[in-house]
């Protein structure tokens, strides 16, 4: 992943309703809570004051309960909705500058949408309705129905093409979902719930193959979902989203080590640290530890500063040395049993 900005959104709100200018306005000037524009003005802020950057290649996961704002914050992207304040840009293009048919053409070159419900045309073949994109540009029958083949064999649908969408199991039709937003070429990929409303076996498989997949095609993604281990897993990034602002931003590690609030921590209380938290998050610096210690023996294990709790754990079991953590070729810090410890007993709710 590149450090490219590929989306940029500034200031963004929406507040629903017939009087969401005044609404606006009078935030700005009063600073009224949500619970006060809607007393006076009848009106629901979505989303609040929302501002975020996407690296290219990156996959961002917005997440919260339902009613955070997430689902609405995402439609405003590609316009779907339209802010009540704030400025959207996908690779320098304002967004919010185009036109109808500006946007249109936008629209269908520059993001790919996959959304909780699968959307399939019923009455075509699962290859036309991969290769829908592709028609809407005009791009000549045999060229799309190539391009959409070649897509259904990334996905490992290619011996499905001729199905309709009712012959599919839930998780392939999703797939095909997948596949008809990837058609297109798209520099952005939007995806609300994507795997939400599929079992919970199929839904692992399918973050499976959506990980293999963005190693592949390296799309920039914003990912929605209301699942922190979905986010954890699949996310670069993380932000945690409540009352349509964003209280938390940054990597599944900074969030589970450092909450920012209790609504943060309530969220990650139950997830495993395992996975997520590594080296470099657990260890205290070399030089103090030599101080209160005395030298570190030559036969202590070396691990990179990335190497997860998990294998840590592991080779704490099997050796009585200090772990030495390494910055390329030099020892940069030292991670005790105790140290492992104390993280693992943070990480754990007490009742």
């Amino acid at each position: 992943m590149t450090h490219e900005t590929v989306v940029e959104i500034s200031n963004v709100w929406k507040i629903f309703g017939n009087n969401s200018k005044e609404a606006m306005q009078a935030v700005r000037e009063r600073g009224l809570t949500k619970a006060e524009v809607l007393a006076e003005f009848n009106a629901v802020v979505g989303v609040a004051d929302v501002s975020l950057s996407v690296q290219r290649g990156e996959i961002f996961c917005i997440m919260g309960l339902s009613g955070s704002g997430k689902s609405t914050l995402v439609r405003h992207f590609n316009r779907l909705l339209e802010p009540t304040a704030g400025k959207i840009e996908i690779q320098g293009t304002d967004v919010m500058a185009l036109g109808p048919r500006e946007l249109q053409e936008f629209r269908n070159r520059k993001i790919g949408m996959v959304f909780q419900n699968f959307a399939l045309m019923p009455h075509r073949s699962v290859l036309d309705n991969v290769a829908m994109p592709l028609e809407i540009r005009r791009v000549p029958k045999n060229e799309r129905m190539r391009q959409a083949a070649a897509i259904l064999d990334i996905v490992e649908l290619g011996a499905w093409g001729a199905k309709f969408a009712h012959e599919l199991s839930g998780g392939m039709q999703q797939r095909v979902g997948l596949a008809r937003a990837l058609a297109a070429n798209p520099d952005v990929l939007l995806m609300d719930e994507p795997f939400s409303a599929l079992d919970p076996l199929i839904r692992r498989q399918l973050q499976d193959e959506f990980i293999r997949l963005s190693k592949i095609l390296k799309k920039t993604t914003i990912f929605i979902t209301h699942d922190l281990d979905e986010a954890v897993r699949i996310g670069d990034r993380v932000a945690i989203m409540r009352d349509g602002k964003v209280v938390q931003m940054g990597t599944a590690e900074d969030i589970v080590m450092e909450p920012a609030d209790d609504y943060v921590a309530d969220f990650v209380a139950g997830i495993s640290r395992l996975k997520v938290v590594h080296a470099h998050a657990v260890m205290q610096p070399i030089d103090a530890h030599i101080k209160a210690h005395g030298a570190i023996s030559a036969a202590a294990p070396r691990v990179e500063a990335g190497e997860t709790l998990s294998t840590l754990i592991t080779l704490a079991i099997d050796n009585d040395n200090p772990i030495v953590v390494q910055a390329g070729a030099k020892d940069a810090g030292v991670i005790t049993r105790a140290d492992l410890l104390r993280t693992v007993i943070e990480g754990t709710e007490v009742s």
